[in-house]
């Protein structure tokens, strides 16, 4: 019994890579993908500076036992959510249309 192995055609990676359309994706990634990271870690270090030094300000009791410092904490999770949000919506818009067209002309002239 042999075993059949479908070989796919070749593609030439590095024209690829050097297109002008992979280049323009990686540029419109980065351009997400960059400020929205340092802006997450900022936050996120804020959260954890005010929650070491400002004990009181963190304890402050809002409404029950709910204080200042668990609406902080429930932000990051919201602020996760949020972004991940913003992302698919940019990929959608921004990100999508370009990768598909590369796809295309790869799985062209793979034929």
């Amino acid at each position: 019994m042999t075993a059949r192995i479908d070989v796919e055609p070749e593609v030439d990676w590095d024209k690829v890579h050097n297109s002008a359309e992979f280049q323009q994706l990686r540029s419109r990634l980065r351009r997400f993908v960059f400020p929205m990271t340092v802006a997450f870690l900022a936050w996120y270090l804020l959260y954890v500076l005010v929650a070491d030094y400002a004990h009181e300000f963190m304890a402050t009791k809002l409404v029950g036992n709910i204080t200042v410092g668990l609406v902080f904490g429930l932000l990051q999770f919201v602020t996760t959510f949020g972004i991940t949000a913003l992302y698919v919506r940019y990929a959608n818009r921004k990100l999508d249309p370009i990768a598909e067209k590369i796809r295309t002309d790869i799985e062209g002239e793979a034929k």
